[in-house]
């Protein structure tokens, strides 16, 4: 059942989110502090339908068409077609002429368009070339459904065994992740800020296949590593338990707030051997003075984001083929500079979470066209190295339709011995 006041917020919501001028979760928490007396259940249900109606955007489009998709007949379909409202769940809501249209509305046939069946940019589509259709369509309907809820166990402070037993104890419905050894998946959306495990830093929210971009990076007791783009800390955390909090971890960023963010996370961590440092740019001489020294060092290079569409729909339509150019540039450029850090012997990782191969495979290949010191390490051998049941060939290419994670690519670089 929907009601009046709940309609009007979700279509309020919903004409700001579709402008895609800032990211839709922004969007959504400014909108909750101007209108601080919500309830639970209301916000729940503007969120749940605001969400729902941007990852099927270009198909309630599609059934709109030919009238004007206004916020309020988006809000109406995407309750009606998705969230699945008969008209007597409506209530009082609907005016006389709506009812006939969400009616009609619930009946209509989507068009065989690739880009409404598939729920992705036209752009997007065609830079997936070597896709087939069929795949196309599975890729953009995993990224329609919500990704689930996935933790990273703090191996410096338990077993994956044992916090899986506490968090069942709990009540907590948790299975252990299929690829990633530290990782826990729970079924729903449950509230964690206030768990003793996740106060003490034991556990982590993390994608799993953040979690194996990590795993892969296969940091070592005693080593120096670097996380060249740090941003949130996440992969952070797990290579300095990888590590055991020896060695010396450093965590680059360009920006503060995000590294002031991972403050009290590294702080319930318990490690001792992170160094996060605040650089102004890929060249700053924070990195330079590294050069040569590090055992490893995983980029996780700023990109597109296309990969994380199952949690923020709205990126495919605040990108485009020309901020994708932008990071190529930027990606290349932040590659060469980190390949500076690698010893002889070292491992370079590059990864994103972005599935077009512009910004992933042609990165990679020109890398190691102008980098003869440097060659591609299977990402298989790498995953047997670490006991990882996946198959793979070259590279880490991570998808939600196939893997249930995020969208993810990673490539292994092994510099030369000298």
């Amino acid at each position: 059942m929907i009601n009046q006041t709940q309609l009007f917020h979700i279509e309020t919501v919903l004409g700001k989110m579709v402008r895609f001028d800032r990211p839709a979760d922004a969007v959504l928490s400014a909108y909750f502090r101007e209108h601080a007396n919500l309830g639970a259940n209301d916000r729940h249900v503007i969120a749940e339908t605001a969400f729902a109606c941007l990852r099927r955007f270009s198909q309630l489009k599609a059934v709109i068409a030919p009238q004007k998709p206004t916020p309020r007949r988006l809000a109406l379909a995407t309750l009606a077609r998705v969230r699945g409202l008969n008209l007597k769940e409506f209530g009082g809501s609907l005016k006389e002429e709506e009812r006939n249209w969400v009616a009609e509305l619930k009946g209509k046939t989507l068009p065989d368009e690739l880009a409404v069946q598939a729920e992705l940019p036209a752009w997007v589509i065609e830079r997936l070339a070597e896709d087939t259709p069929e795949q196309i369509i599975a890729l953009g309907r995993g990224m329609i459904e919500g990704a689930p809820l996935d933790l990273r166990v703090n191996t410096l402070k338990m077993k994956r065994d044992d916090a899986l037993l506490a968090l069942r104890r709990d009540g907590f419905d948790a299975e252990p992740t299929p690829f990633s050894p530290i990782g826990i998946r729970l079924k729903g959306k449950p509230a964690l800020n206030r768990h003793p495990l996740f106060k003490d830093g034991s556990i982590e929210v993390q994608d799993e296949g953040s979690q194996l971009l990590g795993l892969i990076t296969g940091a070592r007791r005693g080593e120096m590593v670097v996380d060249f783009c740090a941003g949130a800390g996440g992969k952070t955390l797990l290579l300095g338990a990888q590590m055991a909090s020896t060695g010396r971890l450093y965590a680059f960023d360009v920006s503060e707030k995000r590294l002031a963010n991972f403050k009290p996370r590294q702080a319930r961590s318990g490690l001792s051997n992170v160094h996060p440092q605040l650089i102004a740019h890929e060249n700053d001489t924070r990195v330079k003075r590294l050069a040569g020294k590090a055992d490893r060092v995983l980029v996780d290079a700023p990109c597109s984001g296309l990969g994380t569409l199952r949690r923020n729909p709205d990126l495919k339509f605040r990108q485009s083929p020309e901020s994708v150019a932008e990071l190529n540039a930027k990606q290349a450029s932040i590659l060469a500079s980190a390949s500076r850090l690698v010893k002889a012997g070292g491992r370079l990782v590059y990864a994103t979470c972005s599935l077009l191969p512009q910004e992933n495979q042609a990165i990679v290949e020109a890398f190691l066209a102008e980098h003869p010191d440097f060659t591609l390490v299977p990402v298989s051998d790498v995953l047997a190295e670490q006991k990882i049941p996946l198959e793979m060939g070259d590279y880490l290419a991570l998808r939600p339709d196939r893997h249930n994670t995020d969208g993810f690519f990673a490539a292994v670089l092994a510099k030369q011995k000298a």
